[in-house]
């Protein structure tokens, strides 16, 4: 079956920089476009950005645009998000999704959290 298990989030302090990964299994990676969801405290789900199944095209929110980064690797079925220039209205608990969005997100998420 899918899974999806998402890892590298922590504490960072504003500003600061985190690479979140994404390894997944039990389907064709390289035949579906990948994405990043986060959901933050009392909030709705957010998407976040999408990158295309050869990994040539990537999509953006606004609110990030320009500080994440979203790529993969088709041989390790890894995606990855690096958030740079981190703010604190970015904490959250951030969810890959397979497809493009909305996505299948089946993941216990990996927890972001921005604060001095």
């Amino acid at each position: 079956q899918v899974q999806l298990v998402e890892s590298g989030g922590g504490l960072v302090q504003p500003g600061g920089s985190l690479r979140l990964s994404c390894a997944a299994s039990g389907f064709a990676f390289g035949d579906y476009a990948m994405g990043w969801v986060r959901q933050a405290p009392g909030k709705g789900r957010e998407w976040v950005s999408d990158i295309n199944r050869e990994g040539t095209k990537t999509y953006y929110a606004d609110s990030v645009k320009g500080r994440f980064t979203i790529s993969r690797d088709n041989v390790k079925n890894i995606v990855y998000l690096r958030l740079n220039s981190l703010k604190p209205e970015d904490t959250a608990v951030y969810y890959c999704a397979k497809g493009w969005d909305p996505g299948y997100v089946g993941g216990q998420g990996t927890h972001v959290t921005v604060s001095s």
